[in-house]
């Protein structure tokens, strides 16, 4: 499952480059196209960060290191500039019921203070983004992948009424603090009405950090515990800065975003699912609400209720590969001689120490420890389906 919407599909025009690629694969796509900065652009460079055109953006990739920046952030507590994703804010008369004719969530069980994993699907009941939807006080504020941001921000305003309005929080920025010593270390800078460690798994409040107003949500995309901070842009260097100057904090690039989610078994939108993709045998189930699964009223409905009767073809699943190549999307998985699959995200597990994949395959072949062989440039690899999370997730859910 993922805490947080992934993010890889690239908006037209601009390079094709996604979390998961290494430093040589960005590599192939530093074009010559007009970006756009990140609130902390100056702020990244001067730290020594190497910067890859992502989702129209110049983002970082790594600082000292992948793996390095991989393993502290297991061990200590990572600072990621997410800022690239979208934050809107719905609002009007029978907004429940507007967006429940729109995602697949039941929002009669969301309660203020509470966020929610959701889905954006078309009428073939494929898969157009993930998203995050939480309850505001007279709002819904949702948290959508930012290459594909501007998309949905055109489906919501096309399918939702005109009484509901949809402001899109342009002027703010992201940041996620994310490893088991992060909840120690914001703790040291935050401000409330109750403290921080009132927060569990999926809950969110608002908060101040050095004289900023703040929302803080207990979430993130790495399987540790962690948080996702929304804050007004021109704050985000004081605050980024503070937090790097604890000891347990340092800042993370997007080449350990990906090989920390891939361990966390949490999928990557426009590899693990796309709009050719349904959300049951991606394995999706819980972004579907139990009350929806029943009535439908959502794009997509029949062939979801459908689905989830009757059973799909396919099924995503993890891998663990033998010996220390990776195999890497695109990969073809077999039976024998029999084509049975197809790799959508892969590496090195640099806490495993051994390469790990997600695929989609038939449903037939998808029982943990069915050995399998995946091609990688020719050469069959020993592959087993695997359970995931490949780590296991350590959020907090309360002492």
């Amino acid at each position: 499952m993922s805490t947080g919407p992934s993010d890889c599909r690239i908006l037209p025009g601009r390079p094709q480059v996604t979390d998961h690629d290494t430093p040589e694969d960005f590599d192939e796509h530093l074009e010559d196209l007009p970006l756009d900065p990140l609130p902390l652009d100056a702020w990244h460079r001067a730290r020594g960060a190497r910067m890859v055109p992502f989702a129209g953006y110049d983002m970082p990739i790594q600082y000292e290191g992948i793996v390095a920046e991989h393993n502290w952030t297991r061990e200590n507590a990572g600072l990621f500039d997410v800022s690239h994703m979208g934050q809107l804010l719905l609002s009007g008369p029978g907004l429940d019921a507007a967006v429940e004719a729109v995602l697949p969530i039941d929002l009669s069980t969301l309660k203020l203070g509470q966020q929610r994993y959701s889905l954006l699907l078309d009428e073939d009941g494929g898969v157009l983004d993930d998203l995050m939807v939480s309850r505001w006080p007279d709002a819904l504020y949702l948290v959508v992948n930012g290459a594909t941001k501007w998309d949905d921000i055109g489906t919501l305003r096309e399918a939702l009424p005109d009484d509901i309005t949809l402001n899109h929080l342009d002027e703010h920025a992201l940041l996620a603090l994310q490893g088991p010593k992060a909840a120690d270390a914001l703790a040291r800078h935050t401000a409330g009405e109750y403290p921080l460690s009132a927060l569990t798994f999926m809950r969110f409040g608002r908060f101040t950090i050095a004289g900023h107003d703040v929302t803080i949500a207990r979430a993130g995309y790495t399987g540790e515990d962690g948080f996702e901070i929304s804050l007004p842009a021109a704050a985000a260097e004081d605050i980024a800065t503070l937090l790097c100057a604890e000891p347990e904090v340092q800042p993370i690039g997007l080449g350990a975003r990906d090989s920390l989610r891939l361990e966390a078994g949490l999928p990557l939108y426009g590899h693990d699912m796309s709009p050719e993709t349904s959300p049951i045998e991606a394995g999706l189930i819980f972004g579907i609400n139990k009350r929806r699964r029943s009535e439908g009223g959502f794009p997509g409905a029949d062939r979801i209720i459908r689905d989830i009767a009757e059973g799909t073809t396919r099924k995503w699943v993890g891998l663990k590969i033998e010996g220390r190549l990776p195999a890497r999307e695109g990969a073809e998985v077999f039976s024998g001689t029999d084509r049975v699959g197809t790799v959508t995200s892969g590496g090195f597990s640099p806490t495993l120490g051994a390469p790990i994949a997600m695929a989609y395959i038939a449903s037939s072949h998808t029982a943990p420890g069915t050995a399998l062989e995946v091609d990688v440039r020719g050469k069959r690899l020993s592959a087993t389906v695997s359970p995931t999370p490949f780590v296991p997730h350590r959020y907090f859910r309360g002492s």
